[in-house]
């Protein structure tokens, strides 16, 4: 195993973020969706079948669409942090992702990942052994219904961006900027589809908007799920961990085919990701030609 520490100097080199390279990701994305939305629209009104056949397209394009919002987050968008910002609330609209509250998690989701004395937030919950046999059976059967692919897959998606991204869950407590940024979204979001079903009808924008949003959202969450559950991942407690460690060795490589890796911004080399996260996604594939071993190591 590369040591993770040096790993993470001798990636310095892939931080700078490329603005032209990073506009253009960003329209070959937005643009299509758009497109595909309009189809969606256009054909839902026609006959409800070929809109649907449609779906899973326009999907992809809006989970490529957070990921571009993700890279803002971290800062590896463009150069600017306030630039980063902008293009990453922008893209919460369309994401239904209130942008500051889920930078915030997700940043506190990178700086725990591992920890087994900092878990619950912006992640999976996880029980050790120990602790779900210290459990009730009816505490147990929460947990193993909780993490069953029906409901991790299927409901919860649906139940944190259509319900729980609403409000800043979490972070009420935090300051006026993540309800602003919460309310915000909502307001931005309600605008546009309140001029959908203006010119179109509550019917038609309905059935255009949730099952992309919900395809988007199970792929996105199923994602998160096996960048960080799997065998031999890496669990300290708070006196052992180790940043650089946890990062490499608690996230997986998700070695995916071409176009599911292009639409799914190359986030399956996860463990770059961690290690070094403000390395612009586009990038990530150039660390695994520069540093082979990292190809294999938790694949």
């Amino acid at each position: 195993m590369p040591d993770p520490r040096q790993l993470m100097r001798n990636l310095q080199g892939f931080r700078d973020p490329q603005p032209g390279r990073s506009l253009w990701e960003l329209g070959i994305t937005l643009i299509p969706f758009l497109g595909l939305f309009a189809t969606i629209i256009v054909a839902a009104d026609a006959g409800y079948l070929f809109a649907l056949a449609l779906t899973p397209l326009a999907g992809l394009f809006l989970l490529r669409l957070f990921i571009i919002q993700h890279d803002c987050g971290h800062g590896s968008f463009l150069r600017n942090r306030a630039s980063n910002d902008w293009f990453g609330r922008m893209l919460g609209v369309f994401t239904l992702t209130p942008y500051d509250c889920w930078s915030l998690s997700h940043a506190r989701h990178h700086a725990m990942t591992g920890n087994l004395d900092k878990r619950g937030f912006g992640d999976v919950d996880t029980l050790t052994v120990r602790e779900y046999c210290e459990k009730s059976r009816t505490q147990r059967l929460g947990y193993r219904l909780y993490r069953h692919p029906l409901i991790l897959l299927g409901f919860g998606p649906a139940y944190l961006f259509l319900l729980r991204h609403r409000l800043p869950v979490g972070l009420m407590k935090e300051g006026w900027k993540f309800w602003v940024s919460a309310l915000g979204t909502n307001l931005a979001t309600l605008a546009i589809l309140a001029v959908l079903i203006w010119l179109v009808g509550f019917g038609v924008t309905l059935a255009a908007f949730l099952p992309t949003l919900l395809f988007a959202a199970s792929m996105g969450v199923w994602l998160f799920y096996i960048q960080h559950q799997f065998p031999q991942a890496y669990w300290e407690s708070k006196s052992d961990w180790s940043f650089a460690e946890a990062a490499l060795m608690g996230s997986t490589h998700l070695d995916l085919p071409p176009v599911l890796r292009w639409f799914t911004g190359n986030i399956g080399i996860h463990h770059v990701h961690h290690l070094s996260s403000t390395i612009p996604f586009h990038r990530l594939p150039e660390v695994l030609k520069a540093h082979p071993a990292l190809r294999d190591l938790n694949r």
